[in-house]
């Protein structure tokens, strides 16, 4: 091939590789998809992608024509143990395209017999970044291709830097996209204590006022019937305005927790230390699970008393809702038994942490909560 047949693959590698990652807002598909496409423009059999943490916990985001030995077993080879390029990528030994690598995955499979290797041995690898961060590596490969030359690989490494620049931009879509919501949650929060909670707290007036006007008893238990359920229902108004807008959270987490029992009608125990400093999504992951398990105490655990322990410690901070209730039957190898445990789950695992239930019939329930800083 020409030189200037080489510039023209490479300028429409290029060319197809941005197209791709324009049209797609979800990760998983735009990596699927470029992958796809940058496999089938340059030519070559097998791709896949790691995307990579800052404690080195990496997993498989995208992959394209897995030899067999690599599919087998739902791709646990891909998925599980080290090999060459991931520990040259966490000591900082990988920091641009690898001429070749000998794949440690593949070997692994010959030597195991996990099944057909298509004749691949080697591949070539290539650090994703946003900006100066390495977030990731990309990963082609050829049967029988040992070799890729200075071209091939300053290619692959202009795809790399577009696959980052795409990662980026989503991850400012996603951040713009959270702030917006957070502006709607305080809009409908102003809407609701405009409207619906002085309209419910009116009602409450108008009926306590009534039942001074009138001698028929009948009249005065319907009134005090129409008032209790009027105080029951501005209590869960006040609690919904506070999920949706929480109001002190700007004053630190331990009074946002301690204002938002008093609403729910708890007594809170409280070991608070080291928090005033957290980072704006942990302390907003530890407000929401606050909330949740607060909202549990008070609807299941039958207990007017609950504790909560959060601890700042050097790399993570600890959080701990505690209650002597009515409990539940707990197995840890099962699935969660309710949506809201699974969301405080959820919501964790996106920082990287970890949750924990410790729960029985009659014994209480105990959530631990761990978040890295």
């Amino acid at each position: 091939m020409s030189n200037d047949e080489k510039r023209i693959l490479e300028l429409q590698t290029l060319k197809t590789i941005a197209e791709t990652l324009n049209q797609s807002n979800d990760l998983k598909q735009m990596l699927d998809d470029v992958l796809r496409k940058l496999l089938h423009v340059t030519g070559l059999e097998t791709g896949w992608i790691y995307l990579i943490d800052s404690d080195k916990q990496y997993r498989l985001a995208a992959d394209h024509k897995l030899p067999p030995a690599l599919e087998t077993d739902n791709k646990k080879a891909m998925c599980r143990g080290d090999c060459w390029c991931i520990d040259k990528f966490a000591d900082g030994r990988l920091n641009k395209a690898a001429n070749i690598i000998n794949c440690k995955r593949l070997e692994d499979a010959e030597q195991f017999e996990w099944g057909e290797t298509n004749e691949i041995t080697h591949h070539a690898t290539v650090p994703l970044r946003t900006g100066n961060e390495k977030i990731g590596l990309l990963n082609v490969a050829s049967p029988n291709k040992t070799h890729f030359s200075t071209e091939e690989l300053a290619l692959l490494e202009a795809v790399a830097f577009q696959i980052g620049t795409a990662m980026k931009r989503m991850k400012l879509v996603e951040n713009e996209q959270h702030l917006a919501l957070i502006a709607e949650r305080n809009r409908l929060a102003q809407d609701l204590h405009d409207s619906v909670n002085q309209l419910l707290f009116s009602i409450m007036l108008t009926a306590r006022g009534s039942k001074e006007m009138t001698e028929d008893q009948q009249m005065k238990e319907m009134l005090s019937y129409v008032q209790d359920l009027s105080q029951e229902a501005l209590s869960e108004m006040r609690a919904l305005i506070w999920q949706l807008r929480p109001q002190g959270l700007e004053n630190g987490i331990a009074s946002a927790l301690m204002n938002y029992a008093k609403v729910l009608g708890l007594e809170l125990e409280t070991d608070i230390q080291g928090v005033q400093t957290l980072p704006c999504d942990t302390e907003e992951a530890l407000w929401r699970i606050g909330q949740e398990a607060l909202n549990n105490c008070k609807k299941h655990a039958q207990i007017k008393t609950a504790s909560i322990r959060i601890h700042r410690l050097k790399n993570e901070v600890i959080m701990t809702i505690k209650d002597q209730g009515a409990g539940f039957s707990y197995n840890e190898k099962l699935p969660l038994p309710s949506m809201g445990l699974q969301g405080m789950k959820n919501r964790v695992q996106k920082l990287n942490g970890t949750f924990q239930i410790t729960a029985g019939i009659n014994r209480g329930t105990e959530i631990e909560v761990k978040i890295p800083i």
